[in-house]
């Protein structure tokens, strides 16, 4: 079999089930990581948008509705291939992480421009846990009580997430304490 020149390992989960500290643990390690949010949190800011869930839902559906359900994967094909491929010399490591899948689309269009290159691994984590978790991260768009945190994923689910998270080549539970799912992370980006 011959040796892949990089591995693309992306993230799919609810909101708040670890997405952003299995990033974070991958950064740790120095992999390079594409967030998918910052594509919202960049067009908010082109439009004078403050960050807040109800502006980054009106902007991610926006643009779903303008430019397809896997727009948001589209723009972050270049920053990936850049990462690759900078200025024609492979990237340091073999891995990039993408962090933050919300739909099938967007999983089916990595697919298609990485094939299997491209690895999908979804994150679990029980519904309270989650809504606790994100009131202490802090974010502007996590200030939400639980029925709009539920209204956000229903948002979500809207995109295809559930799908996509269907689709997942590995399944990691986080239910545990932090240090474990650093751990399993960990396990998954060593063992690519």
């Amino acid at each position: 079999m011959a040796k892949r020149e990089i591995q693309i390992l992306a993230f799919v989960g609810a909101p708040a089930a670890g997405k952003t500290v299995a990033a974070a643990v991958a950064k740790e390690m120095s992999i390079p990581i594409i967030t998918m949010g910052n594509v919202i949190r960049w067009e908010l800011q082109r439009r004078k948008l403050s960050l807040s869930d109800a502006n980054a839902g009106r902007v991610a559906n926006e643009l779903r509705e303008r430019e397809g359900m896997d727009a948001i994967a589209r723009r972050c094909i270049p920053r990936i291939k850049d990462i690759t491929d900078k200025e024609g010399k492979r990237a340091k490591k073999p891995i990039i992480v993408i962090d933050g899948i919300r739909g099938l689309a967007e999983v089916e269009t990595f697919e298609k421009e990485f094939g299997t290159d491209f690895i999908l691994v979804r994150i679990e984590a029980p519904l309270v846990l989650r809504y606790n978790r994100i009131k202490t991260r802090g974010r502007g768009d996590d200030l939400l009580n639980i029925e709009q945190f539920k209204e956000r994923e229903e948002r979500e689910n809207r995109w295809g997430m559930g799908e996509a998270m269907e689709k997942a080549d590995k399944v990691i539970m986080n239910e545990g304490s932090l240090e474990e799912f650093k751990e399993q992370i960990k396990r998954i980006l060593t063992g690519v």
